[in-house]
């Protein structure tokens, strides 16, 4: 990817760009570039060195936490424009917990260098302001991803999935399995068909071996209200 095509998708993801100097604009630019990963691949794992920051040209990627049993609850889930700080947690000092984060769909990205991020962060407040609002929108996705777990009855947790995958799609068809939504929500994939055999039942959904249709959305949002 040539500089120039480099800089309009940082300048489009980052507003900070334009509060940079120009050694900023040419070190930040010098120290990124785009890189490719495959549908289901893990980027950033326990333990694992910062990847660097991520600016998603194309894909979808899935941030998780995973418990010492092996159940994953998804925090938040990223698309074309959003910038993952996390693959880079280690330039916020406040991160002291393991994250995953994977692809859903066969991920474009352009990859910013950790240290030269981290540098540039120090060096001007603008730069640093911007990771830490960032930072804060994500903490506000987990604690809405911590309510649901906690919180929430499965018949909402589920529905609440169902709708925003429907959103997503832009389609009542939703092409997922089982053991895809209970990773999604923090459940088990036994919990999960019952759930939705039990919304098949009622109306709500028509279960097919490609996916789930939903047949009622209405009453899906009337779950969610409880009503």
């Amino acid at each position: 990817m040539e500089q120039k095509q480099l800089q309009s998708v940082i300048e489009q993801s980052i507003p900070a760009w334009i509060h940079l100097n120009k050694d900023q604009k040419d070190t930040l630019l010098s120290n990124s570039m785009e890189v490719g990963y495959k549908a289901h691949q893990t980027i950033h794992g326990e333990g694992d060195d910062c990847v660097g920051v991520l600016i998603i040209e194309e894909g979808d990627l899935r941030v998780y936490m995973l418990s010492e049993e092996g159940r994953e609850v998804t925090l938040y889930r990223l698309s074309k424009g959003d910038v993952c700080i996390l693959s880079a947690s280690c330039i916020l000092s406040s991160i002291s917990f393991d994250v995953f984060i994977e692809t859903e769909t066969n991920v474009t990205a352009v990859l910013i260098d950790t240290a030269t991020f981290s540098s540039l962060m120090d060096e001007n407040v603008y730069l640093e302001n911007y990771v830490y609002k960032v930072t804060t929108e994500r903490f506000s996705d987990v604690m809405w991803a911590m309510q649901q777990v906690l919180f929430m009855s499965m018949d909402k947790r589920v529905a609440i999935y169902l709708l925003d995958e429907m959103n997503r799609s832009k389609s009542t068809c939703i092409e997922v399995t089982h053991e895809t939504i209970a990773k999604y929500i923090g459940s088990a994939r036994e919990v999960v068909s019952r759930m939705l055999k039990y919304f098949e039942k009622e109306g709500i959904v028509e279960l097919n071996r490609g996916g789930i249709l939903i047949t009622n959305k209405q009453r899906l949002k009337d779950l969610i209200n409880g009503r």
